[in-house]
């Protein structure tokens, strides 16, 4: 984690809505979450969508799921690659966490658990050291998809830091 937040601060949140949210509905939820400052970051969970038919005859072939699509996240363009089933991240207060809740209760259209816990690996994992190497940015840390490929880049950074020279 960086320097300016403490890990005595940081609360870690998950929200479960009760169905799989559609492409639209998720695109509108995360929009309206990266405008919130006190975010740390954020991830989102769920059934990964084929981008090809893995058996039978239509082998190879596309596959044709609404799900697969791209949506726009603070003028950034996001191909989602899950069915959105759970958002998890990391706030940096419980004020933080007042706001994002009242976000999902405006823009959600079914019910949701709304959980406080620890959700987001803290320390560097295996999967993480094999991807990353021991240097790796410590804000990435448990962001690995440990079946992803090393070409993907499955990590989207809306607002990175501006650097002064």
């Amino acid at each position: 984690m960086s320097e300016a937040f403490s890990d005595a601060n940081i609360v870690q949140l998950e929200i479960f809505p009760s169905r799989l949210l559609k492409p639209e509905t998720a695109q509108s939820l995360l929009s309206e979450m990266a405008e919130i400052e006190g975010i740390i970051r954020l991830f989102i969970h769920g059934p990964r969508l084929p981008q090809t038919v893995p058996y039978g005859p239509a082998t190879g072939l596309p596959v044709n799921h609404s799900g697969n699509t791209v949506i726009e996240v603070a003028g950034q363009a996001i191909e989602l690659a899950v069915s959105v089933g759970s958002i998890r991240m990391e706030v940096v207060d419980a004020d933080t966490k007042g706001r994002v809740r009242d976000i999902c209760e405006r823009v959600l259209p079914v019910s949701f658990e709304f959980r406080e816990g620890n959700f987001i690996p803290r320390r560097q994992t295996v999967s993480d050291y094999a991807k990353r190497g021991p240097d790796a940015d410590p804000l990435m840390t448990g962001m690995t998809d440990p079946k992803g490929k090393l070409k993907n880049q499955p990590v989207c950074i809306l607002k990175p830091e501006i650097k002064d020279e």
